[in-house]
């Protein structure tokens, strides 16, 4: 993936129903951003309208919580082709959710579309993978790549913007 742009960066994270992976990735972001005095505009979406308007999985609030980093308030809402405008950079968080992210772009698109492991040196191609069905220890492997990753990014977009 190309990382220059000349925009402020503007960070979308993308999964199924923008309930557990992506609002945790945005919060990460959202948080490591900050923490390096880092500007950008950072939001979540899902490509599946299941959870629009519904707040994180609790086991997502409260793992991120307990990283120090609070997702409560975010609502879920779906991809729209306004995002491929907004956004300079969009993460989907595995393979399924970055081929419909890349299938919704339309062609004038600028948007960086990449996977969210891409960003960690050897673990390309590689997706997060999705806790849901699973239990809080799932949730907090998931937060551990998320916030690895992140912390990669936060780091590629200071040099960028340096």
């Amino acid at each position: 993936m190309q990382w220059e742009t000349n925009a402020e960066p503007a960070v979308l994270f993308v999964c199924l129903g923008n309930i557990c992976r992506s609002p945790m990735a945005e919060g990460a972001f959202r948080q490591a951003a900050t923490d390096a005095g880092l500007k950008v505009a950072v939001d979540s979406a899902g490509t599946a309208s299941y959870h629009i308007g519904t707040p994180p999985d609790p086991r997502a609030i409260k793992v991120a919580r307990r990283h120090g980093v609070d997702i409560a308030q975010g609502r879920g809402r779906q991809l729209c082709e306004q995002d491929f405008e907004q956004f300079t950079h969009i993460f989907a968080l595995d393979t399924a959710n970055l081929a419909g992210i890349e299938a919704r772009a339309p062609r004038y698109s600028q948007a960086k579309v990449a996977l969210l492991l891409d960003a960690i040196d050897g673990c390309a191609g590689q997706s997060v993978a999705d806790p849901y069905y699973g239990d809080e220890s799932d949730f907090e492997e998931c937060w551990s790549q998320i916030s690895r990753a992140t912390e990669h990014l936060v780091e590629r977009f200071k040099r960028q913007m340096a």
